[in-house]
């Protein structure tokens, strides 16, 4: 019986002898994922620490001098658009072109976007923002659905958290690396130039994936090529009913998209104008125009689902509800988690003591040069692992990637030899959103472990003691603010408080982030699983959005109550809502019908 299982086992596992070649006890092909992922965010990330300091810099400086307001208003939906547009990346991906046809026409136009930046003219710069919105949507969601074909066998279930992990840990290196480096040429050298160095590190994931896509064996095929592929490999299981979209469904889902994306467009727009051009010049009752039109869209997406969820078999439809519950309290983990570029950010430029001399001078840069020499040495040893797996048969694909990081490593050193030779050192404020990406890649591989192993939580476990450990971030910083007097503009606390903010933040987003992608693919049909990534990546949007508007009523709070207010109002949110996910375990085990 064992030997008859191990014969199905090698039929079922999609990808076939991609299982041989494994490198830290997973299969090599989910480390040519990794670098792709580390690579599209060291682009996302680079260009995201700039694009506000280029709005808001002077003419002088070479930016365009824009109100912080405006600059945050295109920004947010810029950052929103971006997870929006996964459900047109998903839903061509499930159904015309495949996973992998998706990645690279993704990784195209991104390398398309953030040259267009690179050129800084207004033109261009829309045209990129544009290009890198829908490059995201191809690319994001994809590149998970291809991990979850991966791990699609049962024999291979036990090991898809870990390999989340893994993954997340790809995509937070290259967001410390791009913050890090695209950042420093940035603001040292000159706008284009970071701009530039995005694009180009986004060709490298780009014809690295392409290059060695064989890896995956069926995986990411044409929807047509996949099914056949299943057929032959597969054995036969039973049809499960399809709940097809009527023309009611149909007809919220166009009202409620067309409602928020209008929105959204209108947000920066009516702002940067002054209100010359604005779609919603009206108000119904004590609502204005903008937000009777986004409450609108919400309420038709809330009606939506309660219409079409109750359609569905039971063990699929019980296993949505699930996962309405897990976006739901997500929605409030990036509202929270994601003031780091927002009010944390203020946090540190304003309030925070970042001048350093002497000795605190010396200390910051040698932890700085080995805050940046030590991922990327464990990050190449890792590199070296694949290419003792993979270079004999994709020997272009481990030469591209062998030069990305000759690149990256050059201009490390001479961004270290350039600081070393400086007296005084400042903490640049954004600093310390690399702290964020360096402890996930010096945690991750542990988290990873410890989902293998039997001590895994339970999901809702996960989910609560993820936003416990966010409520704790918030107080650590609520209290290092609290000798902060009510109105003042600046002060000087300690360090130590955004320290430890971003390190408790890392914790919680190691329990729910990268596990929560893995729990979307348990739960749903295989058939569902890119389009569920772009919903999913919906409800992360809206998080992102009230993350602004929380930081807008930031300011309301300080003036009345103090800046320590706001942050303890954050606590109570999260951990509540840690305590509440813990609390309602039992009915969420019930729905998930097995799924662990």
């Amino acid at each position: 019986m064992m030997a008859l299982d191990g014969e199905m086992n090698k039929e079922q596992i999609p990808g076939g002898d991609m299982f041989k070649e494994k490198v830290l006890g997973h299969p090599a092909g989910l480390f040519v994922l990794f670098f792709t992922e580390m690579w599209e965010r060291f682009s996302y990330y680079g260009m995201r620490a700039l694009l506000i300091m280029f709005f808001t810099a002077s003419l002088a400086d070479g930016g365009w001098q824009w109100e912080k307001g405006h600059a945050m208003a295109i920004f947010g939906t810029y950052t929103s658009l971006v997870y929006i547009s996964t459900l047109l990346g998903g839903y061509f991906a499930d159904k015309v072109v495949g996973y992998r046809y998706a990645v690279l026409i993704g990784a195209l136009l991104m390398t398309f976007g953030h040259a267009a930046m690179a050129v800084e003219s207004p033109f261009f710069i829309y045209t990129g923002l544009v290009l890198l919105v829908f490059g995201s949507g191809f690319f994001k969601p994809n590149m998970t659905s291809i991990v979850a074909q991966m791990y699609k066998s049962p024999a291979l279930e036990s090991k898809k958290d870990g390999a989340y992990t893994i993954f997340y840990m790809g995509v937070n290196s290259g967001a410390f690396f791009g913050i890090l480096l695209c950042g420093y040429l940035g603001e040292k050298i000159g706008w284009n130039w970071g701009f530039g160095l995005a694009g180009i590190f986004m060709l490298f994931g780009l014809l690295q994936f392409w290059l060695a896509q064989n890896i995956f064996g069926d995986i990411g095929l044409t929807p047509a090529k996949a099914k056949a592929a299943a057929a032959a490999n597969s054995l036969d299981t039973p049809t499960e009913k399809l709940n097809h979209f009527t023309g009611l469904d149909l007809t919220l889902v166009f009202l409620s998209a067309a409602l928020g994306l209008a929105w959204i467009l209108n947000d920066p727009v009516s702002k940067i104008s002054k209100g010359v051009y604005n779609l919603f010049p009206f108000s119904v009752g004590p609502l204005q125009g903008s937000d009777f039109i986004v409450l609108t869209a919400l309420a038709l997406f809330i009606a939506l689902l309660i219409i079409r969820i109750p359609r569905y078999e039971k063990v699929v439809r019980d296993r949505m509800l699930a996962i309405v519950f897990f976006a739901f309290v997500v929605m409030f983990f990036w509202a929270i988690f994601e003031q780091a570029p927002g009010s944390l950010t203020i946090f540190a430029k304003n309030y925070t003591q970042r001048m350093l001399e002497g000795n605190w001078a010396m200390v910051f840069k040698i932890v700085n040069a080995l805050m940046t020499v030590v991922p990327l040495g464990i990050i190449t040893w890792v590199l070296y692992l694949l290419f003792g797996q993979t270079f004999k048969k994709y020997s272009w694909s481990n030469i591209i990637l062998a030069f990305s990081f000759l690149m990256i490593w050059i201009i490390a050193g001479w961004m270290i030899f350039r600081e070393f030779g400086t007296s005084v050192s400042e903490v640049p404020a954004s600093w310390f959103g690399t702290l964020n990406s360096l402890f996930i890649i010096a945690f991750a591989p542990l988290f990873s472990k410890l989902w293998d192993s039997k001590y895994n939580p339970n999901a809702n476990m996960k989910y609560a003691l993820g936003m416990i450990l966010l409520g704790i971030g918030m107080a650590c910083v609520a209290i290092g603010a609290s000798s902060i007097p009510v109105g003042a503009e600046t002060a000087s606390v300690s360090i130590i408080w955004l320290i430890l903010v971003y390190f408790f933040h890392t914790m919680a987003e190691l329990c729910i982030s990268p596990v929560s992608l893995s729990y979307v693919s348990k739960l749903v049909p295989g058939r569902m699983i890119a389009m569920m990534f772009g919903i999913w990546y919906l409800a992360v949007a809206i998080g992102m959005k009230l993350a602004g508007m929380f930081g807008e009523y930031s300011d309301k709070v300080a003036e009345k109550h103090g800046l320590s207010y706001f942050f303890w109002i954050l606590t109570a949110v999260a951990v509540i809502l840690g305590v509440f996910s813990a609390l309602i375990y039992p009915l969420i085990k019930k729905l998930m019908h097995g799924v662990k």
